[in-house]
């Protein structure tokens, strides 16, 4: 089951992972949500385990949609005027992907990462070696596949350029997605990059709906 890293998603996660249902947390750009979720998550699993219930065939991950964050920063980018290079924006998703691994192993939380929203290799090459879930695209599974790209995992958590803290420094918005506590549970869902993708599954459904109704009722 998908359910958003928002605020009453994460009420919802924990309820129904304690209802034995496993997890693919969604609509999730940084850290903070990530921790969240997988938080949120591992207190539903304890709740399992003190009333004996089983675990063993439950496999809940925390979706990070790496290459929409880079997408959104772009944007932020633009809206702040930002001067620096902007290849480094291609190394955000992948600094907060590996800042939320690293979170994930020193707190114990139990639930996997996955990288979601491919937009170039590093959404694969950088995460290989981590206890993550890597699930490319269709066409970037061929793409990979037709490269000589190596690799050279391990790199999660750590491993990259160092790319990030000229982000930190510069990017205030990259520093929410950055930090732990870069917002809180009810900023989630005003998060740019957490807006702009409701909305396009919003846009898709309304668009699913015109579908069906010319299906059932052809216009006269």
């Amino acid at each position: 089951m998908k359910i958003p890293a928002t605020k009453t998603g994460a009420e919802a996660i924990e309820d129904a992972t304690y209802r034995g249902v496993s997890i693919n947390v969604t609509v999730s750009f940084t850290v903070a949500q990530a921790v969240a979720a997988g938080e949120a998550i591992e207190r539903g699993l304890k709740r399992r385990e003190a009333e004996g219930l089983d675990i063993s065939t439950m496999g809940p991950v925390v979706t990070i949609m790496v290459g929409r964050l880079d997408d959104w920063l772009k944007v932020a980018y633009a809206k702040e005027g930002g001067v620096f290079d902007p290849g480094y924006l291609e190394w955000a998703g992948v600094a907060v992907f590996k800042k939320a691994y690293a979170e994930f192993e020193a707190r114990g939380l139990r639930s996997r990462l996955l990288s979601a929203a491919f937009r170039n290799s590093m959404h694969w090459s950088e995460f290989v070696g981590g206890n993550v879930v890597i699930s490319p695209p269709f066409g970037w599974q061929k793409r990979i596949q037709a490269s000589a790209l190596d690799p050279r995992g391990p790199h999660a958590p750590s491993g990259g350029p160092d790319h990030h803290r000229r982000l930190y420094s510069q990017m205030p918005e990259f520093r929410r997605a950055y930090d732990v506590d870069g917002m809180t549970p009810e900023e989630f869902q005003s998060f740019g990059a957490t807006a702009k993708t409701l909305r396009q599954f919003l846009g898709a459904d309304e668009e699913l709906d015109h579908i069906v109704r010319d299906i059932l009722i052809p216009a006269p």
